[in-house]
Parts: structure tokens; C-alpha cells; sequence
């Protein structure tokens, strides 16, 4: 049983490594706003990696079926979300508490910003759940690692959350990694960051929005 949790650990940290838009935009918001916010952000990413991973382990293969075939639209939508939120980055302008986040030894702004953590969390778990990558990878999961609900609940149940603790892990270790960042450049870089994440979140967004209408 401790094989089939590490497995999923592996398979939940390398997904969520990957280099993409959710890469970007949870460094960008570890930079701009502080740990916290990028932690909560990526905690959201794992939260649907967990969900996908689920509907692969439980075997729910009529769900998973129907995500796969809406594939096209999850794409349009992820992509349009993804252009709008890299046009918000490039337009953004930091607040005062913000850019003055750095100076400061006590509990971050963000921390008591209660309706900004949500929203960091709802974001990227809509982006993570609408991105086919993500539905086909799991989708795959079952056949890669031979585990199903032949073999009762315990296993599949130990799957989803090593992926759920691999996918959790790497977004600690990205909000650890950026907040040393952040703590040795000063704003101007972190705006040129938050300006190169924009643009390449936008990008990104746009790439899948024509590569999808081209596949039509």
C-alpha cells in the first residue's frame, strides 16, 4: 500500500511541475502578493489534480468520458480565461502595501485579505479543471499504474492522495522558492517578472484558444 501512495506522490509532484500558464501565474502571485497567496493559489491546483485523480482511481469512467469528449470547449474556455487573466497581470498596477510587502518582518498583507485568498484558490482550481492536459493525464492513470476499484476502495483512496500530497508539495516548495526570491530583488523586477508572467500566461492562453478552433 505505501508503493501505490509514493506512486501517486511521484505522479502528483511531476504533474504539477510541469512549466505552464499555472507555473507562471502562481510564481508571479508568490512575487507580487507574497507566500501565501501563491501556496493557497497552488493549493487549488492540487485540489483539482485530487479530483481528476478520483474520477481515474474510482474508476467514474462515464464522467471522465464526458470531460474528455467536451475537451474542445474546457480548452476554449480555459484559453479565454487564461488571456484575461494575463491581460490583468499586464494592466495591474501594485498597491502601496503591496510593493512595500518586503520591508515588513509581520504577517503579510494578503494574509487577512480573505476574498483575494478565495479567489486565488477558485482561479486556478477553474484553470486546472478546465485544462484538457490535466483530463487526459488522468484520465490515462488507471491503465499506467494498473490500480481500480477491483482491489477495493483503500488503494484508489491512497492514489488520490499522494497525488493530491506530490501536487501540494511542489506548489510549497514553489511559494518557498519565490518568496526567498521576492525578499532579494527589488520592485522593478518584480514588476518586469510580473510583466513577462502576463504576457506569457496571455499567450499561452491565446495558443490554446486558435489551436483549438484550428482542430474543429
Amino acid at each position: 500500500m505505501a508503493s501505490v501512495l509514493l506512486r501517486g506522490f511521484v505522479l502528483g509532484f511531476v504533474i504539477a511541475a510541469s512549466p505552464g500558464p499555472i507555473f507562471f501565474l502562481c510564481l508571479r502571485r508568490t512575487l507580487a502578493r507574497g507566500w501565501l497567496n501563491g501556496l493557497v493559489s497552488g493549493l487549488g491546483v492540487a485540489a483539482a489534480d485530487g479530483f481528476y485523480a478520483a474520477l481515474a482511481a474510482f474508476g467514474i469512467g462515464a464522467v471522465t468520458s464526458v470531460l474528455v469528449g467536451e475537451r474542445r470547449w474546457l480548452a476554449l474556455i480555459g484559453g479565454a480565461v487564461l488571456v484575461l487573466l494575463g491581460l490583468r497581470i499586464l494592466f495591474e498596477r501594485p498597491s502601496a502595501a503591496v510593493q512595500d510587502d518586503r520591508h515588513k518582518t509581520g504577517a503579510p498583507a494578503e494574509a487577512a485579505n480573505v476574498s483575494g485568498l478565495a479567489w486565488a484558490y477558485l482561479s486556478t482550481l477553474g484553470l486546472t479543471i478546465t485544462n484538457p492536459t490535466t483530463i487526459i493525464s488522468f484520465a490515462a492513470l488507471v491503465a499506467t499504474l494498473g490500480i481500480g476499484v477491483s482491489g477495493g476502495l483503500l488503494p484508489p483512496a491512497l492514489l488520490v492522495l499522494g497525488v493530491f500530497a506530490g501536487s501540494a508539495t511542489w506548489w510549497f516548495v514553489l511559494a518557498i522558492f519565490g518568496a526567498a526570491l521576492k525578499a532579494r530583488v527589488t520592485p522593478r523586477v518584480v514588476r518586469g517578472i510580473s510583466t513577462f508572467s502576463g504576457l506569457a500566461i496571455a499567450a499561452l492562453g491565446v495558443l490554446a484558444v486558435v489551436s483549438t478552433l484550428i482542430a474543429v
